[in-house]
Formats: C-alpha cells, sequence, structure tokens
C-alpha cells in the first residue's frame, strides 16, 4: 500500500456549513423514510452488533506477505456516530505514528439498507466498498468486493475476512489485488491490550 496526502480543511467553513445546516433542519420537514426501504436481517444487526464489541486496542503479529518477514501490528476499533459506524485503523507498531510517511490505512464498517458494509480508505489512494456475508454461527464475517472509487494502478483490497474468538482475541484476514491479477493475503492474529473503558479520557 502507498501513502497519499490529505487536503487541509478549512474551519471556517466547516463551522459555516454546520450552522447553516442546523437552521436547514430547524425550518424545514423531513420526508417519511419510504415505507417500501430496504432493512437489514436479524443476522446482518447481529453481526454488526459483535464487530462493535471488538471496540479497543489490539495488538498482534502478521507475516508481511511480500517480504515474507514478521511484523507487529496496531489495530484500533472506535465505535462512532451514535453507534451507526465502526472506525478500524492499523499500522505497524514499529512505525512512528506518522500517517503521511506510514502506512495507516483508515476503514470503516455501518449498516447500509438491508447490507452490512465496509469501506477502506487505501493508502493506494482508492476506496474499495465490499459488502457482508455472515457463517451460520455469526462468528466470522467475511466483506466481499463490489465496487471502488480511486486510482487502481498499484492495485486494491478485494476481501477482508474477521473471525470472532472470544473477548480478547480474533483474527483479521486482508485480501489485496495486485495491478499485475496476483492475490496476497495478510493474516492478523490479534490480542486485545485495551477496551473502551480502559481508554484514558480524551
Amino acid at each position: 500500500m502507498h501513502i497519499i496526502t490529505s487536503g487541509r480543511v478549512i474551519l471556517p467553513f466547516v463551522v459555516g456549513s454546520l450552522f447553516a445546516s442546523q437552521l436547514y433542519a430547524q425550518t424545514h420537514d423531513h420526508p417519511a423514510p419510504a415505507a417500501t426501504a430496504a432493512v437489514p436481517s436479524a443476522e446482518t444487526k447481529q453481526a454488526f452488533a459483535l464487530l462493535k464489541t471488538l471496540a479497543g486496542e489490539w495488538q498482534g503479529p502478521i507475516v508481511e506477505p511480500v517480504s515474507k518477514t514478521n511484523v507487529k501490528m496496531d489495530v484500533s476499533l472506535r465505535v462512532t456516530s451514535r453507534g451507526n459506524a465502526l472506525v478500524h485503523e492499523m499500522k505497524s507498531a514499529e512505525a512512528t505514528d506518522n500517517p503521511l510517511k506510514n502506512d495507516h490505512p483508515v476503514t470503516m464498517i455501518y449498516l447500509d439498507g438491508a447490507s452490512l458494509l465496509l469501506t477502506h480508505y487505501c493508502d493506494a489512494g482508492n476506496r474499495p466498498r465490499m459488502s457482508a456475508t455472515v457463517s451460520p454461527d455469526g462468528k466470522q464475517i467475511d466483506f466481499d468486493f463490489l465496487d471502488l472509487t480511486g486510482p487502481t494502478s498499484y492495485g486494491h483490497m478485494q476481501h477482508v475476512r474477521f473471525t470472532l474468538v472470544d473477548d480478547t482475541h480474533h483474527t483479521e484476514e486482508w485480501s489485496y489485488l495486485q495491478a499485475n491479477g496476483k492475490t496476497f493475503t495478510g493474516r492478523f492474529d490479534l490480542v486485545r491490550v485495551s477496551t473502551v473503558a480502559s481508554l484514558p479520557a480524551k
């Protein structure tokens, strides 16, 4: 995966937009949701609920699939947007916390209509979307490629699998489709190092 730089956000514009949106919400009626809107199944909602129990900090080894060297990874998961999204971040434990120089991709997991979706904001500069399927026991959640935006000259993430083992252990498998058509998979064997409750307040 490769690093791209991100643009700067102008604070006054953000504040002004937020204020304007609040005024609009106060002065306009919101249409009722369509009665025919798709809703997630009980299994899909349960899978999302289980993924949200992973909130906290995790660490574990991965055999880097290209160089075959052992790398220790830090993984962070955080529930946000009033429980409507799960943020996943990962980076090498040895790397400095500088996302402009080191790989530090962000992934969002969320319900969209009847589907549980994942959008991966890749260091390769693209954003693949994937849709979840759940194993019969609900402990394994596979995200399969749907589509993407952004360049594919370096390839893109193709598949993600979460396997929930217990409260302190889960595995993740991230499969990457290279520009030459070959796929490699990195498997993270992760152990919980802290929960949300144990993290310091910000």
